[in-house]
């Protein structure tokens, strides 16, 4: 039997554990419903979802792997952009959901294949993954402000 390092199996769980919680909050949520910006100034659901998935390239890219997307075209997702004033370049929901599992199975794949990361990217990993983390609970709130029922028993 194999032995991973313990960094590796570690973000395994963590992504893994993240898409489950993604996937359930995100369930049932309509492209029109995504696009709804609660008090007209907290983000919406289709830009946090992108945004996750911007971020996740970085990710991907320290691992050796290419992004699920160009950077630039899918720029209004980036951090620090206002999501209101840049809601018309959004791309339809479930094409985001499709992104995300792209680059679910990219990390997955590559995880499977190393043995060790390398110790100058052990901080800008953890960092990453404790983005998805904040960003899953956030889409977990906005779901019940669209009145759906939490997804997370």
């Amino acid at each position: 039997m194999e032995t991973k390092s313990n960094e590796i199996e570690l973000v395994k769980n963590q992504i893994s554990s993240t898409i489950k919680i993604v996937t359930l909050n995100t369930e049932g949520i309509t492209h029109e419903e995504s696009m709804i910006f609660p008090n007209n100034e907290a983000n919406c659901m289709n830009w946090i979802l992108g945004h996750l998935i911007y971020i996740r390239n970085p990710l991907l890219n320290i691992l050796g792997e290419e992004s699920v997307w160009d950077s630039e075209k899918f720029s209004c997702y980036n951090r620090g952009e206002i999501a209101w004033d840049r809601k018309d370049e959004f791309i339809n929901f479930e094409d985001l959901k499709a992104y995300l599992q792209q680059s679910q199975d990219k990390l997955e794949a590559k995880l499977n294949t190393l043995e060790y990361f390398n110790t100058e990217n052990i901080n800008d990993i953890s960092t990453l993954c404790l983005h998805e983390i904040y960003h899953a609970g956030q889409l977990g709130y906005l779901r019940r402000i669209l009145g759906k029922p939490g997804a997370i028993k």
